[in-house]
């Protein structure tokens, strides 16, 4: 069991700090029950959670003492209890306490009168006066008092680095175990806060190795410092880091904007995405570094995308995707066919051109600059995974965007813009080249079909099921190049396509 919190609050703006602490730390489903005398502080912690929630410092936060409970349409929904007039426990049930835990947060003011019908997961925040300041004891569910624990420490680490006063709010999260969260110091440019704590073990799948470790998915934040320095290093834009704790997997990074590639109805801009592949053409000129050097004693080994870390993601679409899709298991006899065709794809690989491999390079990780000049518009971010092979993927990955919907002529007018671009810088073997961009667009697009079911019955994320049926043109697209047909025959076998 995980030992209580117990804050010490000199003021009222430690108060509202911590209600944007917790604002961070909470997810749908969480009960925060607030306790203690009057004038505790219960409601300024309420009032600055819900403003934090809802970056708004001016949110009217009304007090729901006559109407029992308020509820507020944020990004995650909240809504506020206050107990204090409550005639009976079985009122909560009309005022849909359990509706609003199914997909949001609950503040309850008042707990004391109606704790046998608050669920027992809650935390519980108890106030009470200490001198001028307050002292609260912050207990329960021991999962969420984890994560009030871990933005805890967010805190401390911006105040032990002079960011005492710091605002902190909600930027992203994404499929993965990283949130981001935006920095705001008054009379300072706005940085951006990585919270990606160290990967905890998965089953071991083979090896001796968990899934991370075949695939070379990066478990702590030292490759991402890494990669970032060997971008930056040879003249492309990637975060600077400003203040780090490589061992907690806290970074304090460059802000490098908000704009995208897309527009405003999340369709591609052509002259931007060209612009980023013309950047890669550029950048996979260069020379590999593999080893890169971030202390004394710590030295990032880039890994190669070697058989394992291929297979092992190209398993997805028949451990997750083909089960999802008939209702069945593949058989013995499915799963060797289908490895055996991928060994001897990757065969093909052997003499392929093998650079510095970013391995998501899309629209979610591409930050347009338009205030820059050169290569200095095109901001890359989410490189942790990166790991050096056929220069072919991250071609792939954005002619072949798995966030939106690429037409033929705009990817065409990228693969030849690559191609011409290649060559002008050296010698470059563009019949090998498109051949390994089918082969990797099939590779990628094997893993992704696997990972939006994955998300979907694993994880509790159905919308990314909505990339599908895009996913699975790209890979009809893949599967058009002769090298493709025995992979081609062996999906319309299975019932795939």
């Amino acid at each position: 069991m995980m030992q209580a919190i117990e804050l010490l609050l000199k003021d009222e703006a430690a108060t509202i700090q911590l209600g944007e602490d917790l604002a961070l730390a909470l997810k749908p489903g969480d009960c925060l029950a607030l306790s203690g005398d009057l004038g505790a502080g219960k409601s300024t912690l309420a009032r600055a959670f819900l403003r934090a929630m809802a970056d708004d410092e001016a949110l009217e936060v009304p007090s729901p003492t006559f109407t029992l409970v308020q509820s507020y349409d944020l990004r995650i929904p909240v809504s506020h209890f206050d107990l204090y007039r409550l005639a009976d426990v079985s009122e909560l049930d009309e005022l849909g306490l359990d509706e609003a835990l199914s997909d949001g947060i609950c503040l309850v003011e008042w707990p004391e009168n109606a704790l046998s019908a608050l669920p027992k997961t809650r935390l519980t925040a108890t106030f009470s006066h200490l001198d001028d300041g307050r002292r609260v004891i912050i207990s329960g569910d021991p999962a969420a008092l984890a994560r009030v624990t871990r933005s805890l420490a967010i805190r401390s680490f911006l105040e032990d680095r002079g960011y005492r006063h710091a605002r902190r709010r909600h930027l992203s999260g994404d499929a993965s175990a990283r949130a981001y969260e935006r920095i705001l110091v008054e009379g300072q440019p706005a940085t951006i806060l990585m919270d990606s704590a160290r990967h905890k073990p998965g089953p071991i799948l083979q090896d001796g190795k968990y899934y991370q470790q075949l695939a070379h998915l990066a478990e702590d934040v030292v490759p991402f410092v890494a990669i970032g320095r060997d971008i930056r290093d040879k003249g492309f834009c990637a975060p600077a880091i400003y203040e780090h704790d490589l061992e907690a997997g806290i970074l304090l990074i460059e802000d490098l904007g908000s704009e995208g590639i897309l527009d405003t109805d999340g369709e591609p801009i052509a002259e931007r995405y060209l612009e980023s592949v013309r950047m890669l053409a550029h950048l996979h000129a260069q020379p590999v570094t593999r080893d890169i050097p971030l202390s004394e004693t710590i030295t990032h080994h880039i890994p190669d995308f070697d058989r394992a870390a291929m297979t092992i993601e190209t398993s997805l679409l028949i451990d997750w995707y083909l089960p999802w899709k008939r209702g069945e298991k593949a058989s013995d006899a499915e799963r060797a066919e289908y490895f055996a065709i991928w060994d001897s794809l990757i065969d093909l690989l052997a003499t392929s051109e093998k650079k510095l491999l970013l391995r998501d390079f899309h629209s979610p990780n591409i930050i347009w600059r338009d205030k820059r000049a050169g290569f200095d518009r095109i901001g890359i971010i989410d490189f942790q995974d990166a790991m050096i092979g056929p220069t072919a993927y991250d071609v792939a990955s954005i002619t072949q965007d798995a966030r939106v919907t690429i037409a033929p002529d705009l990817c065409e007018q990228m693969l030849s813009l690559y191609c011409s671009q290649r060559h002008a810088l050296g010698d470059f073997d563009e019949a090998m080249f498109r051949r390994d961009w089918h082969l990797m667009s099939a590779q990628r697009n094997c893993k992704l079909v696997g990972i939006w079911v994955r998300l979907m019955q694993r994880d509790g994320k159905p919308f990314y099921m909505k990339h599908m049926p895009r996913t699975f043109s790209y890979l009809q697209v893949a599967l058009k190049h002769q090298a493709l047909a025995p992979l081609r025959e062996w999906c319309i076998k299975a019932g795939i396509l």
